[in-house]
């Protein structure tokens, strides 16, 4: 064995702490009482209606617009209503909770719907029901020689470009047919093959997975690819107001069509393709409350594509130039080598003629205040702008505008900020770099005029004995509107009002503000929550949930503990609640991970979304619904939240 060398004092003093100080706390587990009400059969999940008795069992179909998505295997789940029944369900057994709960991960049969026998039994009683539930649509190549996947023509909509720009074709279809393209003036272009086509993962899959992902699904034919520039069938319109499409028999439809041998097959491609005119710039204004209705946040976010994650975040008054759409998706020209896509209803298009947001950033001064400390930033116009966040260092990117700061005034001394510099990364990107000498606490970005004001929160005092004394914390108890049921019909929004109203009274106890950002069974919209969150001034916010998972997921490998984050400086948040919570839960430790969640993008304060456990596992559902368990998810969070403060002191020192 090793011998131990120069163990230092401060080692020594903390294993004598360790042997002389209070015993480490620990939970056992938390049990849960027998249900013993009538035997029943109730499908929680897929949402279903009522049952109908067909004189052999009771028939449950699934509500309408309800499906399954996944392609292979799925979850359903609900009660039996005793904790002594027995279940089957297509003849497998499936194990019963003493509440009666129970969930079930089962094979789908490769058709357009699924069909689920369930028998359960307590002694003599039996129940049985039949659950039917649609499955999402999937192409099935036919028997004939020659064919084509319609559900694969890509891309498909309506899509504004620029000149010479082109757009990528793609199809799926029979292996080793010739495909081509048919314009509707009757030319034709040939289309290549690439290879094998194959199903996708399901989305859930690849975002919660705690397993290697499997190969993609069954050989479903080979696909076919073309690049093609210019106009692409019916003429679309205008970017802002497009034109009514036309009927599906409308000559003015490309066509694409597959041969193979002495078959051949034709397809619309339902796409239509207009080119901007490089001459008419189209310019548009940032307005994401259009209605005027005062309850948005005034910031629209902005993605790296389609649909993607946000990236951006641009104050309502940010002008920028447009240089395309897809559907519903605008695409801002940032600068010649940067886009941000954005809901087109955030946009509002200025007169033709206005000219492309761009020009010079003046001379920066550093404002002063108690709480904060504010870097003016002069612009000729209100250009688009990103705010990258580092642990001591925040990161202005202006787009379009050159740096003209002879002056950079910081004013009397002060710790927050250290250095302010500029670097012109590209002709027409300017990047505005703030060194900090303490880690970023929280920040926000506003339009006065054409100043770009970047306000930098000061960190709070902690007092590191009474880390929580003070502080002003927001607790948001997550949904309604919407959010999970369990399998015995525990409601995700009764659950974490409960632990919100516990951890507010714990938090009380410790001498903090309590902000509790909903209070009722009413519905509070996601934007109001983050508004009032900011409005008063919290310090730290802690969105409180129950969690659930997609279909295509298997619930019996995916569950237990997580916390997410979206700022980096709220990541040690995040550590310090997951890990009060795996403590005093004993399940398992997802650890925590970075979500593109509402609650947690906040810029002001160090932001996080909890996930203590999930709802739609009986045992953690029995956990959740338990007054000892909320006071274990309540206690986590403040244990975690005093941890997280004491570490950001030690840091501040």
């Amino acid at each position: 064995m090793r011998q131990a060398r120069n163990i230092g004092p401060a080692v020594l003093a903390l294993v004598a702490g360790l042997g002389c100080g209070s015993p480490v706390r620990t939970f056992s587990p938390i049990e849960p009482s027998l249900a013993r009400g009538p035997l029943t059969i109730r499908v929680v999940y897929p949402r279903s209606g009522p049952p109908v008795w067909d004189g052999n069992a009771w028939l449950i179909r699934a509500d309408s617009g309800v499906r399954i998505e996944s392609r292979d295997s799925a979850f359903i789940f609900g009660s039996v209503g005793r904790g002594d029944a027995a279940l089957w369900v297509n003849g497998r057994p499936v194990q019963v909770h003493p509440t009666g709960g129970w969930i079930a991960w089962l094979p789908l049969p490769d058709d357009t719907s699924a069909r689920f026998e369930l028998l359960a039994a307590a002694g003599s009683d039996t129940v049985r029901a039949v659950l039917e539930v649609p499955l999402a649509p999937r192409f099935r190549p036919p028997s004939s020689a020659v064919w084509i996947d319609t559900s694969s023509l890509w891309p498909r909509g309506d899509r504004w470009i620029l000149p010479g720009e082109p757009s990528w074709l793609s199809v799926t279809a029979s292996r080793d047919a010739k495909l081509r393209l048919i314009t509707a003036a009757g030319d034709t272009v040939s289309m290549i093959p690439i290879g094998a086509a194959r199903d996708s993962p399901p989305w859930g899959e690849e975002a919660f997975a705690t397993e290697p992902l499997l190969a993609a699904g069954q050989d479903r034919g080979a696909r076919y690819v073309l690049r093609w520039n210019g106009p692409f069938g019916p003429d679309p319109g205008n970017l802002f107001s497009p034109a009514p499409r036309p009927e599906n028999g409308d000559s003015s439809w490309f066509k694409v069509e597959a041969i193979l041998g002495a078959d051949t097959v034709r397809a619309r491609w339902p796409l239509r393709v207009g080119i901007l005119d490089r001459d008419r710039p189209l310019v548009a204004v940032i307005d994401d409350d259009p209605a005027r209705t005062g309850t948005t946040d005034s910031i629209l976010p902005g993605r790296p594509l389609p649909y993607g994650t946000y990236h951006w975040f641009f104050p309502t008054g940010t002008l920028a130039s447009v240089s395309g759409r897809w559907n519903d998706q605008v695409r801002l020209q940032l600068s010649s080598t940067s886009v941000a896509w954005v809901d087109a209803g955030g946009v509002r298009p200025l007169p033709e003629g206005t000219p492309p947001p761009a020009g010079r950033v003046g001379s920066l001064r550093v404002l002063r205040s108690p709480a904060s400390a504010t870097l003016r930033i002069p612009v000729s116009t209100r250009v688009p702008f990103r705010v990258e966040e580092e642990e001591r260092r925040l990161i202005v990117t202006l787009y379009g505008v050159q740096g003209d700061m002879d002056w950079i005034h910081y004013g009397e001394a002060d710790s927050l900020i250290e250095l302010v510099r500029f670097s012109q990364r590209t002709a027409e990107e300017l990047d505005i770099t703030v060194e900090l000498g303490e880690p970023v606490w929280g920040y926000r970005a506003r339009w006065i005029d054409n100043q770009l004001l970047l306000e930098i929160r000061r960190p709070p005092e902690i007092d590191r004995r009474r880390p929580l004394a003070g502080r002003r914390i927001a607790l948001d108890p997550g949904h309604p509107p919407l959010g999970a049921t369990g399998p015995t019909g525990v409601r995700e929004p009764d659950v974490t009002l409960a632990v919100a109203r516990i951890a507010r009274d714990l938090l009380l106890g410790e001498r903090a503000e309590v902000i509790l950002l909903r209070d009722s069974d009413a519905p509070v919209s996601l934007d109001a929550r983050t508004t009032t969150a900011e409005r008063e001034n919290a310090e730290l916010l802690v969105s409180i949930h129950a969690n659930a998972l997609p279909d295509g997921v298997n619930p019996f490998v995916n569950n237990g503990t997580s916390v997410y984050y979206f700022h980096p400086r709220a990541i040690e948040l995040a550590r310090a609640i997951n890990r009060e919570l795996v403590k005093r839960f004993g399940f398992r430790d997802l650890g925590v991970g970075r979500g593109d969640l509402a609650l947690a993008r906040p810029t002001w304060m160090p932001a996080v979304l909890v996930e203590g456990l999930f709802l739609m596992i009986p045992e953690q559902e029995a956990v959740l619904a338990s007054p000892e368990g909320q006071r274990r998810y309540a206690e986590g969070i403040v244990e975690g939240l005093k941890a997280f403060l004491r570490r950001r002191s030690q840091a501040k020192d």
